[in-house]
């Protein structure tokens, strides 16, 4: 053994030395990778509500994106739809009583509600949702049954041409409808919209959609141009 160490000593110095540097290299893109995630969520965070409705069968919880600093916040329709009364928790802890803006019908699942507050809320960053590939890492935020600020991470699964969606595994659980799918700049490419599983819908087995972030700018576009026309 001493000789064959003896003999092959430059060779097995160079594999140790490989190995420590590869875990070095690993370990830094690791930790660079997590601050980037904490940056990413603690920037964000402050655009993100909670939402509450009041319907028939009883409550519907939800999540939302603040899009304007006057309180125009951008949800899933289901959330709120028919809802007797809306509230929305920001960031700060203050709660709001919310009114129904628009509804993007024809199953689109999108809508815009306000909330008349003096805060100047942090707007949530759109990115651009026809630069996805499958593969690529992003982050959901939301309040799945209701533990608000809950931030989960995952990759893009698959994308749903046909249908128009965003497969994802990362968690997706009921009251994170509306939130935001972001990817590793921090600008939301989908909104977090359903989930599949063989027990009702009750829970996330790692199918979740998210409806594309460019078709939320044109339904916001459409609507602030409606508005517009109005004054």
């Amino acid at each position: 053994m001493y000789n064959y160490i003896k003999t092959n000593f430059k060779k097995i110095l160079l594999v140790f030395a490989t190995f420590l540097t590869f875990n070095a290299y690993s370990f830094e893109y690791s930790t660079q990778e997590e601050k980037n995630i904490i940056e990413i969520y603690e920037r964000t965070l402050p655009s993100i509500v909670s939402i509450e409705a009041d319907i028939d069968k009883g409550t519907s919880g939800g999540t939302g994106c603040v899009i304007n600093q006057n309180g125009v916040i951008l949800t899933s329709s289901h959330v709120i739809e028919n809802a007797r009364n809306i509230t929305v928790t920001t960031y700060s802890g203050k709660t709001y009583s919310a009114k129904i803006l628009a509804i993007l019908k024809n199953k689109n699942d999108l809508a815009l509600i306000k909330i008349d507050t003096k805060e100047k809320l942090p707007l949530a960053i759109f990115g651009n949702s026809n630069d996805i590939k499958v593969g690529q890492r992003v982050l959901t935020i939301g309040c799945p049954f209701g533990f608000k600020d809950t931030l989960t991470t995952g990759i893009v699964s698959r994308i749903d041409h046909q249908r128009n969606k965003i497969q994802t595994d990362a968690a997706i659980n009921p009251g994170c409808s509306g939130g935001p799918l972001l990817n590793l700049k921090g600008e939301i490419i989908g909104i977090n919209q359903s989930i599949y599983n063989p027990d009702n819908n009750r829970s996330n087995i790692g199918i979740g959609f998210a409806l594309p972030s460019n078709q939320a700018k044109d339904f916001i576009a459409k609507v602030n141009k409606k508005l517009a026309s109005l004054k």
